[in-house]
C-alpha cells in the first residue's frame, strides 16, 4: 500500500506554508483563490484526502476532535478522558487522541499540529506556546483548555491553590505537627500552585514544613507523579532515619507508592504516620487515602459541551473558569491518640 502524503509534502509541492494549507482544508476565507485551487490540485494529484479531509469538505462541519494529552496512562488523565468519552457519545464528533509524552509535551504538540490533522481540540495539562497559538489561529480551530490558562482560549482550571490549602488546613486541624510533603522530580505550574497553598494554610495554623521533611522520588515516569517517585521517597526518608507525622503527597499516585513503601517497612497508616494525596483517583477509595477531588470526570463532560457550543456557534463569548476542589476525608489522615 502506497504510503500516504503529508500536509507537510502538500505545503512543499504546491510552495507554500503548511498554516496555509490548513487553511485552504479549514474554508478560511483569507486564502487567495489561485492558491486555493492550487492547494487543492495538489491535494488531489497526491491523494492527500485522509478520513477527516474528505469529510470536512464534503460537508463543512467539524468532524474530528482531537484531546491532546501528556499520557494516556496516569490515573488523572484517565478520568478526565472518559468524562470527555461518555459526553462525546451525545455529539457527532469522532474521537482522536494524541499522546505528547510528558518530558517535553509542547514540542510534541506542535508536531501534532504541523501535521493539520484535527477541527477541534481539548488541550490537557499543557500550556500553549506562541507557536501553537499561532498555528490554532491559522486553522481557526476551535479549543478548549483543561487546567492549563491561555487568555485567548476557553478554559476549565482547576484551583490548585485552594486544594492544596485543603489538604495544609485539614491536617493542622488533625493535630499533626511534625508535617512533610512529597512532590515530584519536575515542578509543573499546579505542583507549584498545590505545594504554595499547603504552605500558607500550615503557616495560618502556627506550623511549616521541615526542609528535611520535604521530599522528591527520584523516577520521571509520567513527569516523576507515580508510585514509583512515592516509593523512592519514602526510602530517603528512611536513609534520614526520621520520618513525618503526617505527609502530603501531591498526587494520589505519588501517596499509593508511598503507602507500600511505608507497609514495607511495618509503618501502618495513619498509626505511625497519616498520609494524604491529591487527585481522588479511583484507587484512592479502595486504599482507604483522604484526598482533594478535583471533579475531573466532570471537567471532561463540561469541556465537551464548551466545545459543541462553539462549533455550533451557539455561544462565542469566552468561558473561563476556575473550579474549586474538595477535600474528601478517609483515614489515613485521621490523628490516632
Amino acid at each position: 500500500m502506497a504510503k500516504k502524503a503529508t500536509i507537510r509534502e502538500v505545503a512543499k509541492q504546491v510552495g507554500v506554508s503548511v498554516a496555509t494549507v490548513s487553511r485552504v482544508i479549514n474554508e478560511s476565507p483569507h486564502v487567495s483563490d489561485d492558491t486555493k485551487r492550487k492547494v487543492l490540485d495538489v491535494m488531489e494529484e497526491m491523494n492527500y484526502a485522509p478520513q477527516i479531509t474528505a469529510r470536512k469538505l464534503a460537508s463543512g462541519k467539524t468532524q474530528i476532535l482531537a484531546v491532546v494529552v501528556p499520557s494516556f496512562t496516569t490515573p488523572y488523565f484517565n478520568e478526565v478522558l472518559k468524562g470527555i468519552k461518555d459526553e462525546i457519545a451525545q455529539t457527532d464528533l469522532d474521537l482522536m487522541m494524541y499522546n505528547t509524552g510528558s518530558r517535553n509535551p509542547e514540542a510534541g504538540m506542535k508536531q501534532f499540529f504541523d501535521r493539520g490533522m484535527a477541527d477541534a481540540v481539548i488541550i490537557l495539562s499543557i500550556g500553549v506556546p506562541d507557536k501553537v497559538h499561532k498555528q490554532l489561529q491559522a486553522m481557526q480551530t476551535k479549543t478548549v483548555l483543561v487546567n492549563t490558562m491561555r487568555p485567548e482560549y476557553n478554559y476549565f482550571q482547576v484551583n490548585d491553590y485552594k486544594g492544596g490549602y485543603l489538604a495544609g488546613e485539614h491536617l493542622a486541624q488533625q493535630g499533626f505537627k511534625d508535617i512533610g510533603v512529597i512532590s515530584a522530580a519536575t515542578d509543573p505550574v499546579p505542583a507549584v500552585d498545590r505545594r504554595r497553598g499547603f504552605t500558607n494554610a500550615l503557616q495560618e495554623h502556627g506550623l511549616q514544613v521541615n526542609e528535611d521533611f520535604s521530599v522528591k522520588g527520584e523516577s520521571m515516569k509520567h513527569g516523576g507523579f507515580s508510585e514509583e517517585a512515592g516509593f523512592e521517597a519514602i526510602k530517603k526518608f528512611q536513609k534520614q532515619g526520621e520520618f513525618p507525622e503526617a505527609i502530603f503527597c501531591l498526587n494520589d499516585t505519588l501517596a499509593i507508592g508511598a503507602m507500600y513503601a511505608l507497609s514495607r517497612l511495618d509503618k501502618k497508616v495513619p498509626e505511625d504516620i497519616a498520609i494524604i494525596g491529591y487527585d481522588n483517583i479511583k484507587l484512592s477509595k479502595y486504599h482507604d487515602l483522604t484526598t482533594v477531588d478535583q471533579k475531573m470526570y466532570t471537567i471532561g463532560t463540561r469541556a465537551i459541551r464548551r466545545l459543541s457550543e462553539l462549533i455550533n456557534g451557539t455561544d462565542e463569548k469566552l468561558q473561563q473558569e476556575t473550579i474549586d476542589p474538595v477535600l474528601v476525608e478517609r483515614g489515613s489522615s485521621r490523628k490516632v491518640k
